[in-house]
């Protein structure tokens, strides 16, 4: 009942009346009317039977309305729901379409070229940097018949042993083959295994300023058994084999165990000396720092014969004529890579473990 409504009717107007002032108004207009009805009030009953239908009709009408916005306001949550998933759907799509017939990988252009494989970042079978997409790149570039020249384009401080060795074995394959040259092209790093990389080239090429070298072996790691023994804390390890958690790092580490894992450490070490020198030859200098894992300039790396040229890919270029540079990396379908960084982070956050080896030719 609206304000109006209320000013005209005498029921809710005037003093508030207690219950017994009521009863001796309505004695008092019964006494006043001749036959003892009230004046005016079957009109008045039916008056307010009236209003209150009305009131009630009114009610009803906010009701509907409200189911109505309600009804048109889960409808356009559906329909952007419904458009989300339709842009999701497409945009897979759109990926997929993409790694299969764009990701591929561009035709070799019909004029004399430079062949560049990017190596960047870590080397690591999940990295962009992995073995299989280094050597499908390698593949590409050298079965190109404009390809001048296979150029191995390497940023990076190195990483997986397994990795690092799976290309240098592909190049020293494509190497002894002779049917066009390979070279390597240093950026700003090529250490530990990008450096393993490089020497299966037949030339390694550097700025004097990048960093080249670093070859050894690596494993770091802590040892928290003291910190939980302060904390309180019983760490529960079930194995089968009394070596199976040697590299745990709540465990202690026993002398004998401390020794193997040198040897490990140092087989790993040799393999990558003697593929270092299979690749460079004659051409490293007698210093018995080569193999320590110390890391030079590209100036410094030239004089103990680790580095042939100083220069860039731009010099290289210049070289041959000015020939242009074509990219033969695979590239990345962009759906795989988030979904392999989410994995990642997410096995990362949770705990779990990875399958990265422990020892690593990389810098720390």
């Amino acid at each position: 009942m609206s304000d109006d409504d209320k000013r005209d009717d005498r029921w809710t107007t005037g003093p508030e009346l207690t219950p017994e002032q009521a009863r001796q108004a309505r004695e008092r207009a019964a006494a006043a009317s001749p036959d003892g009805a009230t004046p005016g009030g079957d009109e008045d009953a039916e008056t307010l039977r009236e209003r209150q239908r009305l009131a009630q009709l009114a009610m009803m009408d906010r009701w509907i309305d409200g189911v109505l916005v309600e009804q048109r306001r889960a409808r356009r949550w559906k329909l952007f729901f419904r458009f989300f998933f339709a842009l999701l759907i497409l945009a897979s799509l759109s990926t997929t379409f993409y790694g299969l017939f764009v990701a591929s990988g561009p035709s070799a252009p019909v004029e004399r070229h430079l062949g560049v494989v990017e190596v960047k970042g870590v080397i690591d079978s999940e990295s962009p940097a992995s073995a299989q997409r280094v050597i499908e790149g390698l593949e590409r570039a050298w079965k190109a018949d404009q390809a001048a020249a296979v150029v191995l384009h390497l940023n990076s401080p190195g990483g997986s042993p397994v990795q690092s060795q799976r290309i240098f074995d592909a190049v020293m394959r494509l190497r002894e083959q002779g049917d066009k040259p390979i070279i390597a092209v240093v950026e700003d790093i090529g250490a530990s295994g990008a450096y393993y990389v490089a020497a299966a080239a037949d030339e390694i090429v550097a700025a004097p300023a990048s960093l080249v070298g670093s070859i050894g072996v690596i494993h770091a790691g802590f040892g928290f058994e003291e910190a939980i023994e302060r904390l309180g804390v019983e760490r529960r390890v079930f194995t089968a084999g009394e070596n199976k958690a040697f590299l745990d790092p709540f465990s202690d580490i026993s002398r004998t165990q401390r020794q193997f894992w040198q040897e490990v450490l140092a087989t790993t070490h040799q393999q990558f000396i003697d593929d270092v020198r299979a690749g460079r030859g004659e051409r490293l200098a007698d210093d018995e720092r080569l193999f320590s894992g110390l890391i030079w300039t590209g100036e410094q790396a030239r004089e103990l014969g680790l580095v042939d040229e100083l220069g860039s890919l731009d010099t290289l270029a210049r070289r041959f004529d000015g020939a242009r540079l074509q990219d033969y990396t695979p590239r990345l379908d962009p759906l795989e890579r988030i979904s392999r960084q989410f994995g990642r982070v997410a096995a990362e956050w949770l705990g779990l473990p990875q399958a990265a080896a422990p020892v690593r030719y990389q810098l720390p």
